[in-house]
């Protein structure tokens, strides 16, 4: 189980500079709800975010992804940001209501000739383009018939993949599907903090395999559209810990095997299907469906910020509140400090252990880390500086423990950071700052963080220098 490969070696044990292999990655990653703004422009159609966001009490301060970053008029600016962080990967998603406003249909020219002049810009300064089709922001038309939650979004999701694809296919070589499902089937459908805000555990579970499905068909799409690209979909996993082996059995079932097993090995794991038999039959699952699912993808994008602790509930016909649908005789801890700004541990051992459990129970899937970073209360100094001292030290310690998965035998090869810049932070609104550059929100000036400068070095040098 996940607690196989827990790492005994402290999490900033190794203090010395650290070479990563010449052929790893470096990249940073952004999201197109939350960094594009310009929600109406162009013919843009509306996104379940755009719903949920004018909700009463749903985001933070009434906050909406209106003005965010305004990248979809600054992206030649944020480029040369990117130049200046010395990364060769970009990852970022495209946003489906700007190339099909009601989510079916033919292909709105203004939307994908954005992403075209995007993908130009980037491959000019010599970065490579990393596309997700899908982070998060269903049209909203979609959703008025039943979301993720009916089946026949998966095939809308191929569709527009295939349009997409025969769009940009001959320039972007890497593609993830989705970003993080576990997010948008259970955070969007089961305990409602995500858009479309729905608290229906089994809708929930029917999102999850609809997610899925989706994936697959779009894989297929994007194999004949681009045969020669490289494809992936993009997973948020955590590392399991606690004293209860049952407790930690069902929450990596329905956090991390759900999706893995499905997706690497052609089925749902037995257990979990029957740890939620209570909310649901399963009947979404058609004949032929594993196989669309197991469609071969050539890495796995892995989205990393903390771990979980969980023990076993004084009530063992208790069930769990929050995220995972349905779950009995299972209490969540709460974390243990040192925490972020957004109250998330840190632990970066936990991610080494992750990614060997990883290269341990998937081999021969190579793996790329395609978002991992903190949100901390960064201001700009009088200097006109941002010093975010705790957002540096998150992200050594993190690379450092990617540098030890590897040498323990993990095959990873590249470290996106999350985010390129702060942005619109889904329901804590603009309230959490993840980026390696600093926005002010009025002015829309950016300001590189300190965090951004070592960043630069790193990747420039691809050494970890020693730290004190």
């Amino acid at each position: 189980m996940t607690n196989l490969f827990t790492s005994t070696m402290p999490a900033h044990a190794s203090r010395g500079p650290l070479r990563f292999p010449e052929t790893f990655r470096w990249g940073v990653s952004t999201a197109a709800i939350q960094i594009e703004g310009a929600t109406r422009a162009d013919g843009r159609g509306r996104s379940i975010w755009d719903t949920f966001s004018e909700r009463p009490g749903a985001v933070l301060d009434g906050d909406t992804p209106e003005h965010a970053c305004d990248h979809y008029r600054r992206w030649p600016q944020d480029i040369a940001l990117m130049r200046e962080l010395g990364v060769g990967s970009y990852r970022f998603s495209i946003a489906w209501p700007r190339i099909q406003p009601q989510g079916r249909g033919p292909a709105l020219e203004a939307g994908l000739d954005f992403y075209d002049r995007l993908v130009d810009g980037l491959l000019e300064v010599g970065i490579d383009p990393v596309a997700t089709l899908y982070h998060w922001d269903l049209p909203q038309a979609l959703e008025d018939e039943g979301g993720w939650a009916e089946r026949g979004t998966a095939q809308r999701f191929a569709e527009y993949a295939h349009v997409v694809a025969g769009r940009l296919g001959d320039r972007v070589r890497q593609w993830s599907t989705l970003n993080e499902p576990w997010c948008s089937a259970f955070l969007g459908y089961c305990n409602g903090v995500h858009a479309p805000g729905r608290t229906e555990p089994a809708a929930a579970l029917a999102a999850m395999h609809h997610l899925l499905l989706g994936h697959g068909l779009a894989v297929e799409a994007l194999r004949s559209q681009a045969p020669d690209a490289r494809l992936s979909i993009v997973l948020n996993l955590t590392q399991v810990h606690g004293d209860d082996p049952e407790a930690v059995r069902k929450v990596d079932g329905l956090h991390n095997r759900v999706y893995l097993d499905p997706v690497l090995l052609g089925r749902y794991p037995a257990d979990v299907v029957e740890d939620t038999r209570h909310l649901t039959d399963w009947s979404f699952v058609r004949e032929g469906d594993a196989a669309t699912i197991a469609a071969p993808i050539d890495w796995l994008g892995i989205n990393y910020y903390a771990p979980a602790h969980v023990g076993a509930a004084a009530d063992p016909s208790e069930v769990t509140t929050g995220a995972l649908p349905g779950l009995r005789g299972v209490v969540y801890l709460p974390p243990r400090p040192p925490l972020t700004g957004i109250g998330w541990e840190q632990d970066p051992a936990s991610l080494t252990s992750l990614l060997l459990r990883l290269s341990h129970d998937y081999p021969g899937v190579p793996l790329v880390i395609t978002e991992n970073g903190a949100a901390f209360p960064d201001a700009v100094g009088p200097d006109g500086g941002v010093d975010d001292a705790d957002r540096l030290a998150y992200i050594d310690g993190h690379l450092r423990a990617v540098h030890a998965a590897i040498e323990g035998g993990a095959p990873v090869q590249g470290y996106l950071a999350w985010s390129l810049l702060d942005n619109f932070e889904w329901a804590f609104g603009y309230s959490q700052r993840f980026g390696l550059v600093h926005v002010d929100y009025e002015t829309q000036e950016r300001t590189i963080k300190r965090s951004g400068h070592w960043y630069a070095r790193v990747a420039r040098s691809g050494e970890l220098p020693a730290t004190d």
